[in-house]
């Protein structure tokens, strides 16, 4: 998935920060221009400045203050970083000093400052101390000899009436472009082009785009020369020295003929490129194209068009770089007449496809939703439909939209031939547990072990919707959630292994283990094939899952409850760099409660290292289970007799009140449960046993209020208070 990928690259590229400073030699990172810094470079300087593990390290960003308002992304970055306790301290860089200015021109004049200081008062007041204005009047004026060399007085000269009466914009990008436009018409169309080409490009590029224009022999060098571009090396890579000075040549260009220029660029690229080398310049010609699209009416062009953005989308999106990828995309459904569901059906779906994904990747959830409707309705067969389904059950899932989730899931599978029951009663339960029953007789750990791989691309979808279902029905339908395990089981033993088999194996050992059968020699032996299996297939991304089930719900009945302790934080460090961040911050949760309920781990370590956890979870957006551990940080804190509010620290303002009603009314029974037992425990330890009573009745209310929930798996924390509530 694309979030995954995202998490994992912030996630290695803080890694590769935290191994490099010290104390003895610190690191210092500077970012310039943050105000155009997309969402994947904001998150990772999000993920730096919160990472608990970074020390010795500052990071300088610099961007312009007048292009960043309240509502701009780099603005909400900054507050949520303060808001995770960051010092962030703000230093306004203006214009140089009147003495810095005068120490500038002496320089470069190779002057006395004194001699200096008519000339540099005038171009402080013309230009307002910009650093970069200065330098672009002290080049006009040597160009317009207002100041010159003197041979006769061996010194640089300066008429200062002249430059005292010389009129000049209060605009940097005015000035350069109306020094610009007194430049030869050849240097100013190339100008013009290799501003249309972005901050970056080659020869090959201004070669393509300059056919039919002539723009000189020598206009590159010419560039480097006037300190327009410069070169990077022997790259043959060009950059624009500031990014205004492209803006000023991109103004040579008259407003209302800009989108035809661009088409013009774009359509030229395209037609004098050969198919072999499109993908080479299909960012240029696709970037240029779009910029004058509301002058194609052509149906057949705005085809063309649209292919073009496909495979620039498709390109980038193998990058992962799904922002980006959106963009093209989009402009290509954009571009698509009403009827290409019928004229352009390939095209049409491929885009519609290849937008899902990217859109799912970026969590855009509502447009992916609104998208995936045409295709849904349109598209010629089911197998068209496959990949607009994954997509969007798998935002369903992740925006907490469950029960839209597992509808979509359950119909998908029917159409894939595997039909489950809308509504569960007891003989349909014991049926399904009749049948898994029977598929698993005879089959001992080795023969699981040893079934043949499953290929049947039908089966294979199958699975992978049924896991879809697992994370869904897992707190909002635990009898479909069992079934949906049977059903996986089921279809492993008869169909085949797959990297979801593991899961499915682990799962219905948490099952064996629960109040319903207390099997636990049975249990530990599905979940040692779930632990082999996932080994034999090479499925390191689930072992975040496995271990999750294997050694919080399954382990802890038949081996130390310690040997868990290092399984979960492998499992958090394997979610990390898989980008799993919802089972890390489980496993990382199952390690603390093993820690502190089972394991008597120091109360003090237990807080510190909670709170470096919930830090980590905020980083990743993981609420729930960071409230689960805030509970924890909070026991850690009453028992060691401190008055201190965990969760108006992590989130601000909360009490253990406000956690509570937040569960009840999310119906989060998990969390509320987990409150209630944090209460009992408390109490117990503190000699107060009619307070703790009192929440036992309390929880005995909840319990009845969503039968079924604690009969998936039980955790170490549900022993330790059985055995208080027993007292």
């Amino acid at each position: 998935a694309g979030n995954a990928l995202d998490q994992r690259l912030k996630y290695m590229f803080c890694k590769l920060i935290s191994a490099i400073p010290c104390r003895s030699q610190p690191l210092v990172l500077v970012l310039d221009d943050l105000q155009w810094a997309d969402e994947m470079t904001l998150g990772v300087i999000r993920m730096l400045m919160t990472d608990p593990e970074i020390h010795h390290f500052l990071l300088l960003g610099c961007y312009r203050e007048n292009e960043v308002n309240d509502s701009h992304m780099l603005s909400t970055s900054l507050n949520v970083i303060r808001e995770q306790g960051i010092n962030i301290m703000t230093i306004k860089v203006g214009a140089i000093e009147k003495e810095s200015t005068n120490a500038l021109i002496s320089d470069v004049m190779c002057l006395p400052p004194n001699l200096c200081r008519p000339l540099s008062n005038v171009v402080h007041r013309k230009t307002g101390g910009i650093i970069m204005f200065v330098l672009r009047l002290l080049a006009s004026l040597n160009d317009e000899e207002l100041i010159w060399y003197s041979i006769k007085s061996r010194r640089w000269m300066f008429d200062l009436q002249k430059i005292e009466l010389k009129e000049m914009s209060e605009d940097v990008v005015k000035h350069m472009t109306e020094h610009m436009s007194r430049l030869p018409k050849k240097m100013q169309m190339g100008l013009k082009l290799c501003a249309c080409l972005g901050p970056k490009f080659d020869t090959a590029i201004v070669e393509k785009v300059q056919r039919g224009a002539n723009i000189g022999d020598n206009f590159l060098e010419s560039c480097v020369d006037d300190g327009f571009l410069q070169i990077k090396g022997d790259s043959g890579f060009y950059t624009w020295a500031h990014d205004q000075v492209q803006q000023a040549a991109y103004e040579l260009i008259p407003l209302q003929q800009r989108e035809k220029f661009h088409l013009l660029i774009g359509s030229r690229l395209f037609l004098s490129t050969s198919s072999a080398e499109i993908d080479k310049f299909i960012f240029y010609i696709v970037d240029n194209m779009n910029r004058g699209v509301t002058l194609v009416n052509n149906p057949q062009q705005k085809y063309e068009m649209a292919e073009l953005n496909l495979r620039a989308g498709e390109k980038i999106l193998e990058r992962h770089s799904f922002q980006s990828s959106v963009k093209y995309l989009m402009a290509g459904i954009a571009l698509l007449e009403n009827d290409s569901w019928e004229k352009k059906y390939g095209l049409t779906i491929r885009l519609h496809d290849a937008a899902s994904e990217a859109l799912c990747a970026t969590g855009d959830f509502p447009k992916l939703t609104a998208l995936a409707e045409k295709p849904l309705i349109y598209a010629r067969c089911f197998q068209d439909k496959l990949n607009i389904y994954n997509n969007l059950v798998r935002a369903l899932s992740s925006s907490g939209e469950n029960e839209e989730c597992i509808s979509r899931c359950v119909s998908v599978l029917s159409q894939l031939g595997e039909f489950l029951p809308k509504h569960i009663t007891p003989d349909i339960y014991r049926e399904e547990v009749a049948k898994v029953k029977q598929a698993l007789i005879g089959q001992s750990k080795q023969d699981l072990l040893s079934l043949p791989v499953m290929t049947e691309a039908k089966k294979l979808t199958a699975m992978r919707f049924l896991n879809h279902m697992l994370m869904a029905t897992y707190s909002t339908n635990p009898p479909l959630n069992l079934l949906v395990v049977f059903r996986m089981v089921r279809m492993t033993v008869e169909f085949g292994v797959c990297s979801i088999s593991a899961i499915a194996f682990s799962c219905y050992g948490a099952w064996l283990a629960s109040s319903l059968n207390d099997d636990y020699d049975n249990a530990l032996t599905m979940g040692r094939v779930a632990s082999d299996l996932m080994k034999k297939l090479g499925s390191v991304e689930i072992l975040p899952r496995v271990h999750a089930v294997v050694y919080g719900m399954i382990n802890i009945y038949k081996e130390p409850w310690q040997a868990s302790l290092c399984k979960h934080s492998e499992a958090f460090d394997a979610g990390l760099m898989f980008g799993d961040m919802e089972y890390a911050v489980s496993n990382i949760a199952f390690y603390h409660t093993l820690a502190l309920f089972g394991c008597g781990s120091n109360l003090q370590e237990s807080s510190h290292s909670l709170q470096k956890h919930i830090k980590r979870g905020l980083q990743y957006n993981q609420l729930i289970m960071v409230k689960t551990m805030a509970v924890y940080e909070q026991m850690t804190f009453d028992l060691m007799g401190l008055k201190k509010n965990a969760y108006d620290s992590h989130f601000g303002g909360w009490s253990e009140d406000a956690v509570l009603d937040f569960a009840m009314k999310n119906k989060i029974t998990n969390l509320s449960r987990g409150l209630y037992q944090k209460i009992r425990y408390v109490k117990y330890m503190c000699g107060d046993m009619d307070a703790a009573a009192k929440h036992y009745d309390l929880q005995q209310e909840l319990y009845a209020n969503c039968a079924g929930q604690a009969t998936n798996g039980r955790t170490v924390f549900f022993f330790i208070t059985t055995f208080i509530d027993g007292l």
